[in-house]
């Protein structure tokens, strides 16, 4: 009778950490470049109670009997689903469309990865600018450098195409080619990725290393529009089916909990 007990209390906790994530979710509904989790869930250990033998007449049985000890969240998958492109703005302000993920200069000098094309032109301190994340992180060009501008530059004669390539409109107010672009990179497993917080990401073994596009002559590059950003991959209807989905197994495994403590109460009620 305990098995039932630890059987459904497992179920219980399973069903509590798939709350949490349907939340986290919800939360970030209107978060740039979110994408969403999904939970994976495994079976716990079986127990075996008969193992396979013979019936009356000598012949094996076809099947034995096992029954199992609950459930696990083996992982909280990440699913990288293309999100809406919204207009925005912003001047700085990118959507990318693909696979790829901006490439970004953390604080530590290590490279982190983000969807969320929000950028920002900060002033540095000798009076040149620098295309940077709202948190003040340099993002970074195909050949991962810092993009960078000279003190005399003006901003407003910046523009880009739709592939991150920096134009810059000259005295005849022609857009020339900068030679520089907004670096994009991506993963041969990017639900492998770190999550560091902030909507940024960072590399992983299990990711794999990054692949730079342009660099890559076997990936697909990215479309990346300025005046865009890319909207959570979040849809409330399928959250909410799931958070009654969640909430129903969850008040089932309390009902067996319930179930069993009262035979439990009635065994022990048994008099000789």
């Amino acid at each position: 009778m305990m098995r039932s007990l630890w059987t459904a209390a497992s179920g219980m906790k399973a069903q509590q950490t798939s709350m949490d994530n349907l939340s986290n979710n919800l939360a970030n509904i209107n978060t740039t470049g979110y994408k969403k989790n999904r939970l994976e869930f495994q079976s716990l250990l079986y127990q075996t109670i008969q193992q396979k033998t013979t019936d009356n007449e000598g012949n094996p049985k076809p099947i034995s009997a096992q029954v199992g000890l609950g459930v696990k969240v083996a992982a909280v998958t990440t699913e990288f689903v293309q999100g809406e492109l919204t207009a925005s703005d912003g001047d700085f302000d990118f959507g990318i469309q693909g696979d790829g993920f901006f490439m970004i200069r953390m604080a530590d000098g290590s490279t982190g990865y983000t969807r969320n094309g929000h950028f920002i032109m900060a002033m540095l301190g000798d009076g040149s600018f620098q295309l940077s994340t709202a948190e003040g992180y340099a993002v970074l060009d195909r050949n991962g450098q810092p993009i960078t501008f000279s003190a005399d530059t003006d901003v407003t004669k910046i523009s880009f195409d739709n592939y991150g390539r920096i134009m810059y409109r000259g005295a005849d107010n022609n857009a020339y080619l900068t030679g520089v672009q907004i670096g994009a990179a991506q993963f041969n497993n990017p639900a492998g990725l770190n999550k560091l917080g902030d909507s940024y990401f960072e590399a992983t073994e299990a990711s794999g290393e990054p692949r730079l596009e342009g660099q890559d002559d076997a990936l697909t590059i990215s479309v990346i529009k300025n005046g865009y950003l890319e909207a959570s991959s979040v849809q409330a209807v399928d959250e909410m089916v799931d958070m009654i989905i969640t909430q129903r197994a969850y008040e089932m495994n309390s009902k067996a909990i319930t179930a069993s403590d009262e035979m439990l109460q009635q065994a022990n009620n048994l008099r000789a």
